[in-house]
């Protein structure tokens, strides 16, 4: 017999950009105590947004709270924007870190650090748990998907930190913001595309991820394959230790990852509105 639903607190937060309603909306249980996976996973499918996060006490007692990430379909072990907005709300909320540093997030991919920086917050990038080229096979695939020759592809490469990217670099960031993908030549691939703005642009690189799908649908602002790509692209050379990415542009929204590379880690910041504030029967 399931529990007669109660009362919890329930934010609605959006992030990754400065001003409301422009970045990724995320819907944050705040007390998600009692609550099986499968009532998780029917909640966030309702919710009809990229992802839901309930959040929990830790297990582990270096952490200060416990989130569980769901997208319509799925639980992922760690995600970007959901990491953010979990904190900002946790934060609002009345949470108080054990450090006076960071907060300390427990996922299913274990331990993310949190920086306050400013009135904006950071995650340190997780370890990627696949990384490397992809094969010949995949790169045509990847071409196809994206309506590009082969030529076009600067390189592709693993990006896998929970979600399974492929990373796709493109010359420039109008190539990127051109792109029409091919739903049925994507398969299952889930793929970031990332190509540098030229000199003067408020946003180093534009970036774009799509979802394999019957049509294939575009994040808005997406902070784990942002993480793996500032991984790829610094530690190749191919992008300063310290820089803006802008994305959502084609969606109408004005997403800014600000992504910098301090002692050894890659920090992925942005800002968080509340945008709705209540509470939901679950």
């Amino acid at each position: 017999m399931k529990p007669t639903p109660r009362s919890r607190p329930f934010h609605q937060v959006d992030v990754f950009a400065g001003q409301a309603y422009r970045g990724n909306p995320l819907a944050v249980v705040l007390d998600a105590q009692g609550l099986d996976t499968a009532t998780m996973q029917h909640f966030a499918n309702w919710t009809n947004l990229s992802e839901t996060t309930f959040l929990l006490p830790p297990e582990d007692p270096r952490a200060d709270y416990r989130v569980r990430i769901f997208t319509g379909s799925e639980e992922f072990p760690f995600a970007g924007h959901p990491t953010l907005g979990s904190a900002h709300a946790w934060l609002q909320a009345g949470g108080v870190s054990q450090s006076d540093d960071h907060v300390v997030q427990e996922c299913a991919a274990g331990l993310v650090r949190i920086k306050r920086d400013g009135g904006r917050l950071a995650f340190a990038a997780p370890p990627l748990t696949r990384f490397g080229p992809v094969d010949a096979a995949v790169r045509r695939q990847l071409a196809a998907a994206l309506r590009l020759p082969v030529s076009a592809i600067l390189d592709a490469s693993w990006l896998v930190n929970g979600p399974e990217w492929i990373g796709v670099l493109l010359e420039s960031a109008a190539q990127v913001l051109a792109l029409e993908p091919d739903p049925a030549a994507m398969g299952d691939l889930k793929v970031g595309v990332i190509g540098p703005h030229g000199p003067g642009a408020s946003a180093y690189f534009e970036v774009r991820t799509f979802l394999p799908g019957d049509a294939v649908a575009e994040d808005p602002v997406t902070g784990s394959f942002n993480a793996g790509a500032a991984q790829w692209l610094i530690g190749s050379g191919r992008a300063p230790e310290e820089y803006v990415a802008s994305q959502g542009t084609v969606l109408g929204r004005s997403g800014r990852i600000h992504v910098s590379a301090e002692g050894g880690d890659i920090w992925v910041g942005g800002d968080s509105t509340t945008c709705i504030r209540g509470t939901v029967l679950l």
